[in-house]
């Protein structure tokens, strides 16, 4: 007689869980199958207000909640089984925590008595991601404890979340009820117990509200008029598309001062920015000109550039202010600086004074325009290869597009060469740990986010090392475009100083001989291998009108790409 309400019991707690996170604005879970997170499955399935997306592979699936987190703006939930499952979401949390995303993992798991005595796909899970997300370790599930601890426990860790937070279930069997039923029906069943959350029941709101955290901190009218006395310069670094950074530019127009933006930005080919600060800086006239500038104002943080990066950590700064959403420690090379706790629109809307410098570095948008009609000639009307194709689908971006663009070379290649256009398109990346794992599936979930046309630019290392992710690509009905960049191997090590040849090919840029269409294949997507850019701007309008997945295999030589900076470099800094 005790197994029927000890299944209704954890099916029950399951439903009230998935049902409070449906009120705390939760809207997508991902699951992978298990027996031990039945409970949280069942719920999920009876669930109408969340939409479920699955998959075999945990590392898949977590990238996967965090390309949807990142591109719809609000918390996912991920629901695996216990064992190993748990551990292959690692990744993925790192990555979220660093990024500040908001991931709920509730995992399955053995009960007490069944740890540490060798029983089956048993481990030790409660703070099994250390520091990387927040830990919410639950009972077994009992009659003797209150629903409504239950609702306060969830409400208390999930409201107002920015990073991950860890539910981890621990369930006794038998876990399988003898039929599915909806939270209304349990409640039903199970009256008595459920009497201390009746309002609740009655009501769609969580059970305990805390509003939302209101953390601004904006600077005085005086305090702007000081900072904005003399040469100033703007720095826009990673942004999402939802924090509107085009009101910098408002503000830039305003103070008088220019932006230069960062691949991450949102903003990097804006025309009113200066987005080819990297280059810029290889150049001596324009490099010495960028250090008059005695005043820094960074929005964001974690910039790709690493000469940007260098110029702001050498250079005296007057005044050096930084504007977070939140409060983090974004700088590596920890300078004294003032932090704004604001939102971009706070910040920008503030009543900014006009600077006593304003238009000072006006010049700037003259060499940015050279650099540009150097990379055109160098680039556009040059030999095929990668920084060619970058440009190539940089320029075919519009307002209703999403780009996720991979690790490695091909973000950097963005950074550096990427042309000025009318219309922007969302930029996505995993640049907080910024490994080269689970680039496919957080693309995907970007895609099936917003259903908007999505493009991924990929390299080859990347793609084998998430191959198994294209199998969640075919759940995408918009266009989805993965652009592979297959130069053999990690190229990037080109470009680094590997002491010889023959240890970097070995050791390094472990050349693989790989193509990728017999791969497209085994998960029934459309393939087109190019190497040229009439062959491949052919591929890439034929993949944009497509309501479904491609794969599109660039293939060029080894060095090639690392040739091109090479010599790019050597014209910017004579010209």
């Amino acid at each position: 007689m005790q197994s029927q309400p000890t299944s209704d019991i954890n099916l029950l707690w399951g439903a009230l869980i998935l049902e409070e996170l449906a009120r705390l604005g939760v809207k997508h879970v991902c699951m992978a199958p298990g027996s031990r997170s039945t409970p949280l499955t069942l719920a999920a399935a009876a669930q109408s207000s969340l939409q479920s997306h699955l998959h075999f592979d945990e590392r898949g699936l977590g990238f996967m909640a965090l390309g949807i987190a990142k591109a719809s703006h609000s918390p996912v939930a991920i629901i695996t089984t216990s064992g190993t499952a748990v551990a292959n979401l690692y990744p993925a949390i790192i990555e979220a925590w660093l990024t500040q995303v908001p991931l709920i993992i509730l995992t399955g798991d053995r009960p007490p008595e069944l740890i540490g005595c060798g029983a089956n796909q048993a481990i030790n899970q409660p703070a099994i991601f250390a520091d990387y997300a927040k830990q919410v370790n639950l009972p077994t599930p009992d009659l003797a404890i209150s629903p409504n601890t239950l609702l306060t426990t969830i409400d208390e860790a999930v409201a107002n979340l920015t990073q991950p937070v860890h539910v981890n279930c621990m369930y006794r069997e038998p876990l399988y009820p003898t039929e599915l039923q909806s939270l209304g029906q349990l409640a039903q069943s199970m009256s008595d117990y459920v009497t201390p959350i009746t309002p609740w029941l009655n009501h769609s709101h969580p059970y305990t509200d805390y509003g939302q955290l209101a953390q601004t901190n904006l600077p005085s009218q005086d305090t702007m008029m000081r900072f904005a006395h003399g040469k100033g310069i703007i720095v826009a670094g990673t942004l999402s598309p939802q924090e509107n950074p085009k009101q910098i530019i408002e503000l830039s127009q305003k103070l008088g001062w220019p932006i230069v933006a960062d691949a991450q930005s949102q903003l990097r080919q804006h025309p009113s920015v200066i987005g080819h600060i990297d280059q810029l800086l290889l150049n001596p006239k324009a490099s010495k000109f960028i250090e008059q500038a005695d005043r820094i104002l960074v929005f964001g943080g974690r910039f790709i550039s690493k000469r940007l990066i260098s110029f702001i950590a050498n250079h005296q700064w007057h005044s050096y202010w930084q504007v977070l959403a939140n409060q983090q420690r974004l700088d590596p090379n920890h300078q004294s600086k003032r932090i704004w706790q604001a939102s971009i629109t706070a910040m920008c809307n503030n009543n900014w004074p006009r600077s006593s410098a304003a238009n000072w570095a006006l010049s700037l948008v003259e060499h940015n325009q050279n650099i540009e009609a150097l990379l055109t000639q160098h680039i556009d009307q040059s030999s095929f290869g990668e920084p060619q194709v970058v440009r190539h689908i940089a320029q075919q971006q519009s307002a209703s597009h999403q780009w996720f663009i991979g690790n490695s070379l091909p973000i950097r290649l963005y950074d550096m060469y990427a042309p000025i256009i009318c219309e922007l398109p969302d930029i996505y990346t995993n640049r907080g740990a910024s490994g080269i794992d689970g680039l496919i599936a957080t693309a995907t979930g970007v895609a099936l986010a917003n259903n908007q046309p999505t493009t991924l630019l990929i390299g080859d290392i990347s793609s084998l090392h998430d191959l198994n992710s294209l199998a969640m690509t075919k759940h995408v009905n918009s266009p989805f475009v993965i652009v592979i960049l297959n130069n053999d191997g990690g190229n990037i090590f080109n470009l680094l100083p590997v002491p010889n040849d023959a240890v970097r090919e070995q050791y390094y840029r472990l050349s693989h001989g790989l193509e990728f269409g017999y791969a497209a294949a085994m998960f029934g997507l459309a393939y087109n291998q190019v190497d040229s850019l009439t062959s491949f701007n052919e591929a890439y309008a034929d993949a944009m009108g497509y309501a479904g997945t491609s794969v599109i295999e660039v293939n060029v030589s080894p060095t090639q790409a690392s040739d091109q900076i090479k010599l790019i470099g050597q014209w910017v800094r004579q010209h």
